[in-house]
């Protein structure tokens, strides 16, 4: 069975940093497409930023500048530092993965990723 576990969220000052963690088991990562997405209540599910196993990134311009995803395949983890982070950042964030083969384009829609982890709650105070 899949398994993905988050961790690394909290309670931060507007500015601050945080970095989140997604830890993967059940499958050959290094096959593994990742990416991060977030919702706040009320919203849809809106894509933050995705790896692939070669290191080849795509962000939302939202976040573009501000985070970072990057991925250790000797861990099996995906990480994404989030620094001056803003208000409207507040959201639960979800780490996803999916196969490579299943993925031909930037891989910035949830309908792309059949694994999903449980979330993490991101709070930024202004």
């Amino acid at each position: 069975q899949v398994q993905l576990v988050e961790s690394g969220g909290g309670l931060v000052q507007a500015g601050g940093s945080l970095r989140l963690s997604c830890a993967v088991s059940g499958r050959t990562f290094i096959r593994y497409v990742m990416a991060w997405f977030r919702q706040a209540p009320g919203k849809e599910r809106e894509f933050v930023a995705a790896i692939r196993s070669g290191s080849i990134t795509y962000g939302a311009d939202s976040v573009k500048g501000r985070f970072t995803i990057s991925r250790d395949n000797t861990k099996n983890t995906v990480y994404l530092q989030m620094n001056n982070l803003k208000p409207e950042d507040t959201a639960v964030y979800y780490c996803a993965g999916a196969a490579t083969a299943q993925i031909t384009g930037l891989g910035k829609t949830s309908r792309d990723y059949d694994d999903w982890g449980q979330g993490t709650q991101v709070t930024v105070s202004s």
